[in-house]
């Protein structure tokens, strides 16, 4: 099995974010860099996946700040190789993500029907997990997202997987490979990796890079302007027992005329 999981790198909304001068854009002097939450879970289900199955596990990125640390930890935690492509990454949406990895895809012969490509589901500029889907499209092979479980049948070469719904529904479906996956959660948390290990792997591994040329790229998104949320009021805290309580909101709702 050729497992192949696509990373990508997203501010970490637990800092503080700040919009640039222009308005056009977060200011990047500001911005801590962590790997997508959806893509830690990608790497975990690959390496589950290798381990039940056997195969090979390679770690995908476009380069961005901070990448290295996520690539090496990916190492760590047991993918066999990583790749950082590089160029100027900027400015770039899914629909261009996705024709630069099918093309290092094409590129470096990597699709037969041992190939399982993995992604996150989703991420913060990504919210409909639009990746996946356009990869899909580009390959010409089924693409499948929110997956929260991945299991292999040798005999038949195929996946079964559950996808996950609104309303806390779950769907099953079974397909050949090649195939490409959004994975919303792994089959167990990702694994926690000793910084030690970290720095022995970043010692006796490399990472690869890899040139592709932007030329060509469909345009995504255009942002005109971005705003900071407006304050609009607080939240107010409401005291005392159960029955007070319902006392104190039917006040406050009769007030505002909702009742």
């Amino acid at each position: 099995m050729n497992f192949i999981v696509f990373l990508k790198m997203v501010p970490d909304v637990i800092e503080e974010l700040k919009i640039a001068d222009d308005g056009k854009q977060l200011d990047s002097d500001w911005i801590r860099m962590k790997l997508n939450e959806c893509d830690e879970n990608a790497v975990e289900e690959a390496i589950i996946l290798k381990e039940k199955f056997g195969g090979k596990v390679t770690a995908v990125a476009l380069d961005a700040p901070e990448l290295d640390d996520a690539l090496f930890n990916a190492l760590a935690k047991g993918a066999d190789k990583a790749v950082k492509i590089i160029g100027e990454w900027k400015d770039v949406h899914s629909p261009a993500i996705a024709e630069i990895f099918a093309k290092y895809l094409r590129d470096n012969n990597l699709i037969d029907n041992q190939t399982l490509i993995l992604s996150g589901s989703q991420a913060i500029d990504d919210i409909e997990g639009e990746l996946v889907y356009y990869l899909g499209e580009l390959l010409n092979l089924p693409a499948f997202g929110v997956i929260t479980h991945v299991d292999y049948d040798s005999g038949q070469n195929s996946v079964s997987l559950v996808k996950e719904f609104a309303g806390g529904l779950r769907g099953e479906f079974s397909s050949g490979l090649p195939a490409v996956l959004g994975i919303q959660a792994s089959e167990n948390p990702p694994r926690y990796i000793p910084i030690a290990k970290i720095r022995a792997i970043m010692k006796s591994a490399a990472i690869e890079e890899v040139v592709i040329p932007p030329d060509g790229l469909p345009a995504g998104t255009t942002i005109e302007k971005m705003f900071e949320p407006e304050t609009t009021g607080k939240a107010e805290m409401l005291d005392g027992s159960t029955d007070e309580i319902i006392e104190k909101l039917i006040g406050i709702f009769s007030d505002k005329g909702i009742i």
